[in-house]
């Protein structure tokens, strides 16, 4: 039997999300890729339990998650069951509806039928009675946007979700949806954005000030930019990479010459830190609490102690955030 860590809040930072009383790891564990029938059960296992050894007590999940969809919520369900029964009140589990995950109109998108149906079948996968927050994974404009965020009321009203979320919504569709939740007593918790060194549009097109202005938490995903910002592709694309594959969220035409002396680049920054440059791609998100948290995947659970040893070197000196800069806009 799994007992978890005596010393598992010893070191991990917590941070408030928003004006809520909710606080979430500085790092969450993200289930997007790594959990299905794909990968060695216990691996899987073994790295859950590690993450909750570390003080990672967030596990990110959505209805469409494996592959194939929903595998998963059913790998956490599992787990959940056979590790984590005791702890459950210790764990903040989150999941989302809004992207493709059964055929037919009502297998995607906002309305108010996808998204509680949803949260049914996720709660079913998982075991769960509840999660702790629901989102909604994308902005729906064929739906108004009052049934979406009435669908979410409707699960906390109905004791399935604690607290909701958005995700890939832009600032003014934060602002509207935080309105109508408002108004509807349900506060808006958090959104979702993604968010690393390379990819900044949620300060350049205001989400990240809209968050503040509202009081709003923010989890980041992909801080890594799909492993882009790792030592794996420093001398060329391994066979086994992300890039290498058939993946939709990364191939080797990103990986130009000129952007690989970039990463170079940081990566010497990193090296002079005493960090990877995966390590510091996380310190830099995390970087003067703005964001709450910052979501990572994991291989193993060698990998997830690197990510988590990100947390022990927050701090950047103007200095090297003006050479990052200087790098990554150039």
């Amino acid at each position: 039997m799994y007992t978890a860590h005596p010393d598992r809040y010893a070191d991990m930072p917590y941070r408030r999300t928003g004006r809520s009383g909710l606080k979430l790891p500085a790092l969450s564990l993200g289930l997007w890729h790594n959990f299905g029938p794909d990968r060695p059960a216990e691996t899987q296992r073994a790295i859950l339990r590690r993450a909750f050894d570390l003080g990672v007590t967030h596990f990110d999940l959505a209805n469409n998650y494996g592959p194939p969809p929903g595998a998963a919520e059913s790998v956490l369900g599992e787990a959940l069951k056979a590790d984590f029964a005791r702890y459950r009140d210790e764990l903040v589990i989150s999941t989302k509806a809004g992207y493709l995950m059964w055929p037919g109109p009502y297998g995607e998108w906002g309305s108010r039928k996808s998204l509680l149906s949803s949260l049914d079948q996720s709660l079913s996968r998982m075991g769960l009675d509840h999660v702790d927050i629901f989102y909604s994974h994308r902005f729906d404009p064929d739906t108004p946007l009052e049934e979406t965020m009435g669908a979410l009321h409707t699960a906390v009203q109905r004791g399935k979700a604690l607290y909701v979320g958005v995700s890939n919504y832009s600032a003014e569709q934060t602002r509207e949806a935080a309105r109508i939740l408002g108004e509807l007593g349900t506060p808006l918790l958090i959104n979702q954005p993604r968010y690393s060194m390379l990819d900044r549009r949620p300060e350049d097109e205001g989400l990240m000030d809209a968050l503040d202005e509202l009081q709003v938490g923010s989890i980041a995903y992909s801080p890594l930019e799909q492993g882009l910002l790792t030592s794996r592709y420093l001398d060329g694309i391994p066979e086994d990479s992300r890039a290498a594959s058939d993946s939709p969220f990364l191939d080797t035409d990103a990986l130009t010459e000129e952007l690989v002396g970039r990463l170079r680049a940081l990566a010497d920054i990193a090296s002079a830190r005493g960090q990877s440059l995966a390590q510091m791609a996380l310190s830099w998100v995390l970087r003067g609490g703005r964001l709450t948290s910052a979501l990572v995947g994991a291989s193993s659970p060698r990998q997830l102690e690197d990510s988590v040893a990100a947390t022990r070197n927050l701090d950047f000196s103007d200095e090297e955030l003006a050479r990052i800069d200087a790098i990554v806009k150039q």
